[in-house]
């Protein structure tokens, strides 16, 4: 993950410090802890990744305020548990692929975009812009900005 993208998740612009980037974690720890939202395991792994990199930068980000962490658990949690669907966290964008026709309407609802070039699902905030334009294939993206996907058993069936 780049230090934007991580500023991002933890809704960070401007001057930055240590001790700012330790106040924001720790409201985004206690915002998105899994306790308090369903989707919350993966959240925090990205928060967690977010301070790792964010946890020792001091300096200028040069970007305006976009905070990323409400709109990414929004997202995650459209998705989180749906059998068929899979998530991938690649920097600052959420990919989900699988069986996804049938969930098409609710993914669009809360502002995943269609790639037809890579097949899959794509969520990024309003304000975040892409300067690729689709070029670069999933390998690539996994490669230059790092990849999470959920471990485990993280999926539950919907019952009528």
């Amino acid at each position: 993950m780049i230090y934007i993208d991580a500023a991002k998740i933890l809704g960070l612009s401007g001057e930055v410090s240590p001790e700012i980037v330790r106040k924001a974690y720790k409201e985004a720890c206690f915002k998105f802890h899994p306790d308090r939202n369903k989707a919350g395991e993966e959240m925090m792994k990205a928060v967690n990744e977010a301070y790792s990199v964010l946890k020792d930068f001091m300096g200028d980000l040069e970007n305006k305020q976009i905070s990323y962490g409400e709109e990414l658990n929004t997202a995650l949690g459209v998705v989180w548990g749906v059998v068929g669907l899979k998530m991938e966290l690649c920097g600052a964008w959420l990919w989900v692929d699988g069986d996804t026709k049938p969930h098409k309407d609710r993914l669009k609802q809360v502002g995943f975009k269609w790639a037809s070039k890579k097949k899959r699902w794509y969520f990024r905030p309003e304000g975040l812009r892409s300067r690729g334009r689709g070029k670069m294939s999933m390998e690539q993206i996994r490669e230059k900005y790092g990849s999470a996907s959920p471990e485990g058993n993280y999926q539950i069936k919907l019952t009528a």
